[in-house]
């Protein structure tokens, strides 16, 4: 993104999202991670082979190779920022993976049952990402409601159930994921809408976008509710699916919704799981979850592309194991203090007010709010995110910063929105230095 181009405006949500163009986002790095019993093993396994298969090491920084400059994540888990970064116990995991072969399918199979088990649900599938997840969601319930086999989608299914029923305030671009399968979309305003596109019979699906319920315009003008919604679709007999992408935290959401009677949810792998950012969940019904996988690559229907390597299975089985290893305190972590440090920062400057706010569901974290008045400090919310962005290394907002409330942000034209629990240790103090900077260096 040009700073001197392009500005923020009209990134406000996920719908909004494929309009902000950003860099990539500082990756986390460890050492090796193979016992001495697994290299004795690789050792013999690569003298009767001929092969010789490699130990990981701290590897070559291709970033610095490629010219890619990292940056500081202050704006949170989007994907033109590359999501989160996995921690170490993740991070292992995938590096283990990466060093044997599998059979697919039996990885597949075991790491569904296992998150099932897990999130408390009765099927699970890795996905490739929360999109991916979507799609799959899409296909079985295709497949569910016209007893069709997986490679009839898309172009078999004229004259076929194929309507996945949206309240208009829920529409989004992740409406393509549906549409790959061939299904398209009726939208509902009212209750009566609602009732009477279920009872049309032509219904396979319908899709409630979670965090729509957070935003304000159009989005929050929605009419409704997730019970409502979910009780007249099941009185229908149609299966309900939740988008919960950016969803978690908190913890308990991960079968919150499944447990309310949602037949799919979907989540993002790469967000507050801190799983690898190409993964996501399918989570739900095992009649349906069993038709996601039928569609799954390896196999040639609607899926194929959205292949799932065994470094991203296992990093999300991981992800799980490592999200249920806290409480909902210590997965917080010290997120609130590093709001408190930058602000502590930038405490003083004329005209200056802070505060911190957790959005209600997406991104549920603490999020600092820097407000400012621009007649007094000489600059503008536009020059503080581009002195941000040019200095080196570069610092990334969130795309709240400058924006009407929306996202359960109050943010407005002369607010920053400095997302914390992206920052790698010691980030949160050149943070609150260079904003301190900005705010104070008069253009």
């Amino acid at each position: 993104m040009s700073g001197s181009s392009q500005s923020q405006a009209g990134i406000l949500s996920r719908r909004g999202f494929f309009r902000w163009a950003s860099s990539l986002a500082a990756a986390l790095g460890a050492g090796p991670l193979v016992s001495s019993a697994q290299s004795l093993s690789l050792s013999a396994a690569s003298s009767s082979t001929g092969s010789s298969p490699a130990a990981p090491s701290e590897g070559e920084d291709y970033y610095a190779k490629l010219g890619v400059p990292t940056i500081i994540n202050a704006a949170g888990t989007y994907t033109t920022l590359t999501a989160a970064c996995m921690p170490p116990e993740v991070l292992g995991a995938v590096q283990k993976a990466a060093l044997h072969p599998v059979r697919l399918h039996d990885l597949q199979q075991r790491a569904g049952d296992y998150i099932a088990r897990r999130l408390r649900c009765e099927g699970a599938v890795v996905t490739s990402g929360a999109s991916g997840a979507i799609t799959l969601a899409t296909a079985a319930c295709l497949q569910h409601a016209n007893n069709i086999n997986s490679l009839d989608m898309p172009q078999a299914i004229d004259g076929k159930k194929n309507q996945v029923i949206v309240q208009q305030a829920h529409r989004y671009e992740y409406d393509r994921a549906m549409y790959l399968c061939g299904a398209r979309v009726t939208e509902v305003v009212t209750l009566d809408d609602y009732k009477r596109a279920c009872g049309a019979g032509n219904g396979v699906m319908t899709n409630f976008f979670n965090a729509a319920e957070d935003e304000d315009g159009i989005a929050g003008s929605a009419q409704i509710g997730r019970e409502e919604w979910l009780r007249v679709a099941h009185d229908y007999n149609i299966p309900c699916h939740l988008d919960a992408a950016a969803d978690m935290p908190p913890i308990s959401n991960l079968w919150k919704y499944t447990s309310m009677g949602f037949d799919l949810v979907a989540f993002s792998g790469g967000k507050g799981m801190r799983g690898p950012q190409n993964a996501g969940l399918l989570l739900g019904r095992k009649v349906l979850t069993d038709l996601a996988q039928e569609n799954n690559n390896p196999a040639d229907g609607i899926g194929r592309g959205m292949k799932v390597a065994k470094e991203q299975i296992v990093g999300m089985v991981a992800a799980v194991d490592w999200v249920l290893s806290h409480t909902e305190e210590s997965m917080q972590g010290d997120y609130q203090k590093r709001a408190d440090l930058i602000a502590a920062a930038v405490k003083g400057i004329p005209s200056v007010k802070t505060e911190t706010v957790v959005p209600r569901i997406a991104n549920h974290v603490p999020h600092l709010l820097i407000r400012f008045d621009p007649a007094v400090t000489g600059v503008t919310t536009t020059q503080i995110v581009e002195a941000l962005r040019r200095e080196t290394p570069s610092i990334e907002l969130n795309p709240n910063t400058g924006q009407k409330p929306n996202q359960g942000i109050p943010a407005d034209a002369n607010t920053l929105v400095v997302g914390v629990w992206m920052l790698q240790p010691g980030e949160d103090e050149i943070v609150g230095q260079r904003i301190r900077a900005a705010l104070t260096n008069k253009a």
